[in-house]
């Protein structure tokens, strides 16, 4: 079995010829460059048992060679255009399955029982291969694969076709960063984006069209024994996993929530750099900080807008017509909800500005290869040894620093100024980002009641601040001193007075929660 690891980039036909002269490779190329056609033929059955078990089954031809490959599934660890999979592959004698060898794989119960029910060809990719062997200065070696071509579906009329441009970088020995710098040095020149499915994916996707949803946030998988370097790089690709896995939504959905998913992504990654700064050099971290600031910058208004206009607005509508006055109101409101409208598309653009940017990219590449860096995974003698330690105890001390930053600050919360509660929601929601990185570390049953009852607080201090958001949103639209402006503010304020008896109840939930971290 090998591992194929490998760095997949989408590119525009243009840039494609083009990146064959760029000046970044003539240093590393250790050998000269290789075109070939290469027709692939992915074999599963009629209901796709094979794909539902994350399983590709290719025959390709490549000049005379047959050959067919087995492939399993990705590293779920996978993040920043990354994937590394199982990887078996045999020559054959013609276009035809050797059946036999499906035994010698960990997928052969999934492979029999597919070769009983029937296999057949599903679709074929029909592509024009360059390689350029490379050799970087440290003795890591990959291969540079420019892809040019189409995916077409064999499985019944019509035949179905989409074009096919890409580049994978593929490791063959050596350091991922590698990868990662040099594709961030072909992006500052290059239209490229992070490709995040497989070829085999966009084949089944001709077919049977898959619906996408927002990618939201999970917890990484920590082994119990890991070290914190180790624990740092699975939540950082975690995080990331998010981000990028959100892109395309930002860019061609009207759905709210990629926007949302993705700052939630941002949020998260920012606070798992704030945590490991103690292990990780400033150098390493704080220019991944200012470009995550730049692109939250970017999502924030588009976010806050979002929720005004589909949420708050709506509702506050509503309890004004109810009131005395909302017939007078409801003018200037529907001047208002004009305006935010039009902000909510401007901040859209705006966002998606950033998304297709070649910042967002090599943002996308540099916390990646972070994430993959000796420095963080394996060694921190540079450092101050935080990061060789094992993760529990490295945890411990920041989930309690975070727990009592809130507490300090929660005194009285439901009759608190506005900036006490303000400051309190950004606690707990350190705190919530600092439980979910680390739970997998504990026990389900030891997590659950606290993370629950985290949650809960910080809903209701989110509730609290999405209508002192709105309060500020009105004004900046309209005026200050406007009556739709004031009739916010006072509906905020209400609004805060009207939640603090849930407040109350769910911060006494939270203080009964036992920390699970706790010996």
């Amino acid at each position: 079995m090998a591992t194929e690891t490998e760095l997949k980039l989408r590119i525009t036909p243009d840039a494609a010829a083009a990146l064959v002269r760029h000046p970044a490779l003539k240093p590393l190329k250790r050998a000269r460059s290789r075109a070939s056609r290469l027709t692939s033929t992915y074999y599963d059955t009629a209901d796709g048992s094979l794909a539902a078990a994350g399983v590709a089954l290719r025959l390709r031809r490549d000049g005379r060679h047959w050959v067919q490959t087995v492939k399993g599934p990705a590293d779920p660890n996978s993040a920043g255009g990354l994937s590394a999979r199982p990887e078996f592959e045999w020559p054959v004698n013609g276009p035809r399955l050797d059946p036999l060898r499906f035994a010698t794989t960990p997928y052969r119960r999934a492979l029999g029982k597919a070769e009983q029910r029937g296999l057949a060809p599903r679709f074929t990719t029909d592509i024009t291969r360059t390689v350029i062997p490379l050799t970087f200065p440290d003795s890591t070696m990959a291969r540079l694969c420019i892809d040019v071509g189409e995916v077409r579906t064999d499985d019944g009329e019509p035949t179905l076709r989409a074009p096919m441009h890409e580049i994978e970088l593929e490791l063959e020995a050596g350091d991922a960063r590698r990868l990662y710098e040099l594709a961030q040095t072909l992006a500052a020149d290059l239209p490229l984006a992070v490709q995040t499915s497989s070829k085999a994916e966009r084949g089944y996707a001709l077919r049977q069209p898959r619906h996408a949803e927002p990618v939201h946030a999970h917890d990484a998988d920590l082994p119990g024994k890991c070290a914190a370097g180790e624990a740092f790089a699975a939540i950082m690709r975690s995080c990331l996993a998010q981000i990028e896995g959100n892109a395309q939504g930002v860019i061609a959905s009207e759905d709210p929530e990629w926007i949302h998913q993705m700052r939630i992504g941002v949020r998260r990654l920012r606070a798992c750099l704030s945590l490991a700064r103690g292990g990780i050099a400033t150098e390493r971290i704080e220019p991944l900080r200012v470009e995550l600031r730049w692109l939250a910058h970017a999502l924030g208004p588009a976010r806050d807008l979002d929720v005004f206009v589909s949420s708050t607005l709506p509702a506050f509508r509503e309890a004004a017509a109810r009131g005395t006055g909302g017939t007078a109101l409801a003018a200037t409101l529907a001047k208002l909800a004009s305006r935010a409208a039009t902000r909510r598309r401007e901040a859209r653009k705006h966002a998606r500005a950033a998304v297709v940017s070649p910042r967002f990219l090599r943002l996308v590449l540099a916390a990646a290869a972070l994430a993959a860096s000796p420095e963080v995974n394996v060694d921190s003698r540079t450092h101050d040894g935080t990061l060789a330690q094992p993760a529990r105890d490295v945890a411990r001390p920041l989930l309690k620093r975070r727990h009592q930053a809130l507490v300090a600050l929660s005194a009285d919360l439901a009759n608190a100024a506005p900036e006490a509660r303000h400051a309190a929601r950004l606690a707990a929601k350190k705190l919530r980002y600092a439980a979910e990185f680390f739970a997998s570390l504990y026990s389900r049953k030891k997590t659950r009641a606290y993370r629950k009852a985290l949650a809960a607080l910080q809903e209701e201090l989110g509730a609290w601040n999405d209508a002192a958001v709105a309060a500020r949103i009105a004004a900046e639209l309209t005026d200050a001193s406007s009556p739709a402006a004031a009739a916010f503010s006072g509906w905020a304020m209400a609004q805060g007075a009207a939640r603090a008896e849930a407040l109350a109840a769910a911060w006494e939930r939270f203080t009964k929660a036992r920390p699970f971290w706790s010996r």
